[in-house]
């Protein structure tokens, strides 16, 4: 197994941002990357953070060998059902080859995030080839 993103000293989260094994990578939930203080913001909309997230963990997955277009699982997290609708309108758009398995819950952690993504991929394969089936 290889861990990337494990939380430094004294830092409050306890888990890693992504686990790679045995040609499988897991990302754990995130809402998009939010620091007022270097000026990055989660977004003004749902649309915004759902965009600014998933573009987050496609980063995560990238480091890790994979990416969005190898994702088989997705765990939308939302802190408001009524953003449900406006969430899935721009989500489908960042899986253009097809939509992993999904499911939604309602989530409450302290944080203003609106949505959150966590997912399962497989590995990217070098030339672009699939793993065989």
């Amino acid at each position: 197994m290889e861990f990337f993103g494990q939380p430094g000293p004294g830092e409050a989260r306890p888990f890693s941002r992504t686990v790679r094994a045995g040609g499988m990578v897991w990302v754990s939930g995130h809402s998009a990357p939010h620091d007022p203080a270097r000026g990055v913001h989660r977004g003004a909309t749902p649309e915004e953070e759902v965009r600014n997230a998933l573009t987050f963990v496609d980063a995560l997955l990238r480091e890790a060998g994979s990416g969005l277009e190898h994702v088989v699982q997705v765990t939308m997290l939302l802190s408001d059902r009524a953003d449900y609708a406006t969430c899935n309108a721009e989500y489908v758009k960042h899986f253009p080859g097809g939509l992993p398995a999904r499911h939604t819950v309602l989530f409450g952690v302290p944080t203003e995030a609106r949505v959150g993504f966590a997912c399962v991929a497989v590995m990217a394969c070098p030339g672009g080839l699939e793993p065989p089936a």
